[in-house]
């Protein structure tokens, strides 16, 4: 039984782009405290739903989609928080950029969910 994931680097493609794209950021003079804060919130928050996630796996199918949906909107609701109060206690600029962020992060956490979980019902089960 192989104990890696062949899919890890896509699995996690979200969290590599904001961690490889920073010192773009900082060094082009971006606002840096809307990335930091909308990056670790993302991270925080990606790493955190995956541990809930593998541990809801153990439960029924009904108590999973509960979980799987509690989680999602919790993220939802956290970087919507952070960008708020980014945006509301720095600069317009921060609060910006922590929304750019998210969406980003977003939309490539969205495109590689959908590759990737097609590929995880497949498995055969051991």
């Amino acid at each position: 039984m192989p104990t890696s994931d062949p899919l890890v680097f896509v699995r996690y493609l979200d969290v590599a782009l904001i961690i490889l794209a920073a010192p773009f950021v900082i060094l082009m003079g971006g606002p840096a405290l809307g990335y930091v804060v909308a990056g670790v919130t993302w991270i925080a928050s990606r790493f955190l739903a995956s541990a809930i996630e593998r541990s809801a796996r153990k439960k029924s199918p009904k108590a999973q989609v509960g979980i799987n949906f509690a989680v999602l909107m919790g993220r939802a609701w956290l970087m919507g928080i952070a960008i708020l109060v980014v945006g509301l206690t720095a600069e317009r600029e921060d609060g910006l950029m922590a929304a750019l962020l998210a969406l980003v992060a977003f939309s490539v956490y969205l495109a590689t969910t959908l590759i990737v979980r097609p590929t995880e019902r497949n498995k055969p089960t051991s």
